[in-house]
């Protein structure tokens, strides 16, 4: 990135030189502005649910680094034959979620493509002392994620034919929501370091996160908060395509101990699961477990997960056990 990115401005203090969820650059001594933008195609057939999905996902970015969403603009991309109907459904889905986060809606961008793609781009804002980056984790912290893990699992298995509408409904509903509850907890229990877990897995997440901050994790595998049957479905291979790829790359980092080969490789089947619009992932002080856990259950109404521990070991490696 270095051969395109600009150089560096002294107000810059996020930008391409780290794996962190949005850049962030600083207008004053009060204030700096959080910058994201996501979008992809289609995860669910619903218009609607399909434009809640995807900006329930770009605003994630602000909330994981501990800001708070003011404007979004969507960024289009429908075929014409598809009518305004389903294209206005799938904005409606976005301007709610966008106005359910606290923010506006200000305009965008659509253009004509075979292929329809949806998203945000998110301006927010946060006080330049109180950024939480995916570096900071330190040993003795605990790992705690906030939703349920598997749904790049059970969406392999809704087109093939193994879920139905009504099944789906747990994920879909997962995917809709916002991660508005998991910031304003992990704030309120002085976070170390947070990330929202999208598209490299819980283990590549993690990973980034580890090395970020130069320590390792033990993860608890009957911890994790999986939905119904994306383990078995893990077991037989019905998995996204690109699991197989994150799989491949997190095998240097993930250490199964002593556990047996076919075994470590379902796990990693379902930690290596591609999440859309997933939870957030936080690293919080061990004495400040209990207040994280009260604060994000008196807002989302369930239980975090406590998935594991931050421990001193070579940055970036997770153990499995």
């Amino acid at each position: 990135m270095r051969q395109i990115a600009p150089a560096a401005d002294p107000e810059l203090m996020l930008g391409f030189d780290t794996s962190d969820d949005a850049a962030v650059y600083r207008l004053d001594d009060h204030t700096a502005a959080v910058l994201t933008l996501d979008f992809f195609t289609p995860v669910v057939d619903d218009p609607y649910e399909f434009g809640a999905i995807a900006a329930a996902n770009a605003l994630s970015d602000v909330f994981a680094m501990g800001g708070k969403p003011l404007t979004a603009l969507n960024i289009l991309a429908f075929p014409c034959s598809l009518g305004t109907d389903v294209v206005a459904e799938v904005m409606r889905g976005g301007s709610d979620k966008v106005r359910e986060a606290g923010a506006f809606v200000v305009g965008g961008h659509s253009i004509d493509d075979d292929e329809p793609k949806y998203g945000l781009s998110v301006f927010g804002t946060v006080h330049p002392d109180a950024i939480v980056r995916n570096q900071g984790a330190q040993a003795g912290d605990v790992l705690f994620y906030t939703k349920q893990l598997g749904t790049g699992i059970l969406n392999s298995a809704f087109r093939a034919g193994l879920e139905t509408d009504e099944s789906m409904r747990p994920a879909i509903e997962s995917m809709m929501e916002l991660n508005r509850a998991g910031a304003e907890a992990m704030l309120e229990a002085g976070v170390h370091a947070a990330t929202d877990v999208t598209g490299f897995g819980l283990a590549g997440h993690l990973h980034e996160m580890l090395e970020a901050s130069g320590v390792g994790a033990r993860l608890n595998w009957d911890a994790l908060p999986l939905f119904d049957g994306v383990w078995d479905y893990s077991c037989a291979y019905c998995r996204p395509g690109k699991s197989f790829q994150i799989v491949d790359w997190a095998r240097d980092f993930v250490k199964r101990g002593t556990m047996d080969a076919e075994t470590y490789g379902n796990r990693m089947g379902v930690i290596c699961d591609p999440q859309t619009s997933g939870g957030l992932l936080v690293a919080i002080p061990a004495n400040r477990a209990d207040d994280f856990a009260t604060a994000f259950e008196r807002r989302a109404g369930r239980q975090a997960a406590l998935i594991g521990e931050v421990i001193d070991a070579p940055a970036g490696l997770i153990f499995l056990r």
